[in-house]
């Protein structure tokens, strides 16, 4: 079995510099190879791969399609049994992929991994985008184990666990390459952002298993490609989720909706009372932009006829969190 680590790369060469070296020195060669796949970077980044590393291969996309359009393209490229999708700004640790790939070696039924994600910046804490595992409510609001909206939780030993989960971050993880291409990769109306989300959630619906392993650890530098205070960051998150819901919930859909737009208002009010308007602004682009889009997310959805009821274990994570001040 070979694991194809894929690294999505645009105008990232300090990326390039500080983390690929790593990346190269705590991946087995026997079993695993290295991709960059560059989406059409106006920087040296691909000249420097060609110079410094003669082992890695590089793919190179016509245009930047974003995260889910680069790795779509990219990976039809790629021969592999396991995609390992890692972002350029994660830095790898000694002992990150043998664990997974033992666990894909010995439970044929698991088709996505995530590896624990710890916040380069502060390493002793997980990281904001996948933490210890993602999973989501029945609005269809995302949430981690170790990471609820803003609350970040330090690292412990408390989820160095194996577990399925409902998502795994796009950060870092693995998945089947049958599997991906079974569920025709990432939707490229997202651009970025919770794609990996609405992928995890076909494959929920569709009876594949993601799974959380805590044996191997990596740290994200998160934001380095998109800012997080970026309103930008907001609207693809706010719209997304919603095609999300739109697209892989069961069939009381609509009120799952119409609650969600009722929240996201208050979200936006939030935002004006912090002094946000432009994410305030970004959600109510979002909602114009899921409106505009709501007939396009319907086709897909009838595409898959099964919807599974049992995707959340928590009702609404905001009263928990919000109201009864609980952080799962």
């Amino acid at each position: 079995m070979k694991i194809a680590i894929v690294i999505l790369n645009w105008n990232g060469q300090g990326l390039l510099e500080q983390y690929l070296p790593d990346i190269i020195r705590y991946s087995d060669p026997e079993y695993s190879d290295i991709y960059v796949a560059d989406n059409a970077s106006t920087d040296d980044s691909v000249a420097y791969i060609k110079k410094n590393f003669s082992t890695v291969h590089i793919i190179q996309n016509k245009r930047n399609g974003g995260y889910a359009k680069g790795y779509n393209e990219a990976l039809k490229e790629v021969d592999a049994n396991i995609y390992a999708l890692v972002n350029s700004d994660i830095e790898v640790t000694k002992n990150w992929l043998e664990p997974i790939y033992n666990q894909f070696m010995k439970d044929a039924t698991i088709s996505i991994v995530q590896p624990k994600i710890l916040d380069y910046k502060q390493k002793g804490y997980f990281e904001y985008a996948g933490a210890a595992g993602g999973f989501i409510d029945q609005l269809g609001y995302p949430y981690c184990r170790g990471r609820v909206f803003n609350h970040i939780e330090k690292d412990s030993g408390q989820y160095d666990d194996k577990i399925p989960i409902f998502w795994a971050s796009g950060a870092c993880f693995f998945i089947r390459a049958e599997v991906f291409h079974h569920l025709e990769g990432f939707d490229e109306d997202y651009f970025a952002h919770q794609e990996e989300i609405d992928l995890c959630w076909r494959a929920f619906n569709k009876g594949y298993k993601t799974v959380y392993n805590g044996e191997s650890t990596v740290y994200h530098v998160g934001g380095a490609t998109l800012n997080k205070s970026h309103w930008k960051k907001t609207y693809l998150n706010f719209r997304n989720s919603l095609f999300n819901v739109v697209k892989n919930a069961p069939g009381n859909y609509p009120w799952l909706v119409f609650n969600r737009l009722l929240l996201d208002g208050i979200a936006g009010i939030k935002f004006l009372f912090e002094g946000k308007p432009l994410h305030t602004f970004a959600i109510v682009k979002a909602h114009f932009s899921f409106y505009r889009n709501l007939p396009k997310m319907l086709k897909k959805r009838r595409k898959m006829p099964k919807k599974r009821a049992d995707y959340y274990t928590i009702k609404s994570i905001v009263w928990n969190y919000y109201i009864r001040k609980q952080s799962v």
